[in-house]
């Protein structure tokens, strides 16, 4: 019991800081594990919707 008094007492705002920072390392340390913004596609328009040529096609009104 002697080791709980030698700890110094942290607050529970620091103890999550330091859980976040060690998930970080270990993610960091896997090789391919995170997401690299210049490897990713560039992004293209989806809008590929054709014109309504029925109009045209029939003449009209």
């Amino acid at each position: 019991m002697s080791e709980n008094t030698e700890k110094p007492k942290i607050n529970l705002a620091d103890a999550i800081r330091q859980k976040l920072e060690q998930k970080k390392q270990q993610n960091s340390n896997k090789p391919g594990s995170s997401f690299q913004a210049g490897s990713a596609k560039p992004l293209k328009s989806q809008n590929n919707k054709k014109p309504n040529n029925q109009r045209r096609r029939t003449g009209g009104s």
